[in-house]
């Protein structure tokens, strides 16, 4: 009886040790297939943060700002390139700035889409942007001629120069994507030179 009892027992406990293997199996298979639904959402988790890791929210203001900034540069440029009587040196910086500032307003909006950031901001309307130009000085650069809009369109281009160099400046120093940065870091370099050239041309009128 005894004997009969241990073997019984042993039974039962070699049947619950198999019992115990399979639900351990189960379990890794279970986590394993748990792991792989949240595969999925683990694997774009973790492709979200690379995607967002490679810029931050002074990067995304930088752009959204900057792009009206250069769109008034190159409607700016337009204004003064439509008119026949400018010094030919004012015609060829205002080609200059449309043919630099207008890649760049297309390279930093498919920015914006790839970061699922809006590219059109509706508080911005001018409001916060260093060098932008009012609604009165764009209209008095429509109606000037020959040197008044040459020496109009330096003056407030010089300003509007400063502004996105400023802008640039905080980019440089606290943004994170690296095209943004480098961009920062070409406007801060042609603009400089923009407004010392604008400066030299202006003594000279």
């Amino acid at each position: 009886m005894k004997i009969s009892t241990f073997a019984v027992a042993a039974a039962l406990a070699a049947s619950l040790g198999l019992a115990g293997c399979a639900a351990d199996t189960g379990t890794p298979g279970g986590s394993s297939s748990h792991g792989a639904d949240h595969g999925s959402p683990s694997a774009t988790s973790s492709t979200m943060p690379e995607a967002n890791a490679d810029h931050n929210q002074v990067d995304i203001t930088f752009v959204q700002m900057m792009i009206p900034h250069h769109a008034q540069a190159v409607e700016m440029s337009d204004i003064v390139l439509a008119k026949s009587d400018l010094p030919a040196e004012v015609t060829a910086l205002a080609t200059r700035i449309k043919d630099a500032q207008a890649p760049e307003i297309e390279a930093m909006t498919g920015w914006l889409k790839s970061w699922n950031a809006p590219v059109a901001v509706s508080d911005h309307s001018g409001h916060g942007m260093a060098g932008m130009v009012d609604t009165e000085g764009i209209d008095k650069l429509k109606a000037a001629q020959g040197a008044e809009a040459a020496r109009l369109f330096m003056e407030q281009m010089t300003g509007h120069h400063e502004g996105a160099v400023e802008m640039a400046q905080q980019e440089i120093s606290a943004g994170k994507h690296p095209e943004a940065v480098q961009l920062a870091r070409d406007i801060v370099t042609a603009q400089e030179a923009e407004i010392a050239e604008m400066k030299q041309l202006l003594a000279g009128l």
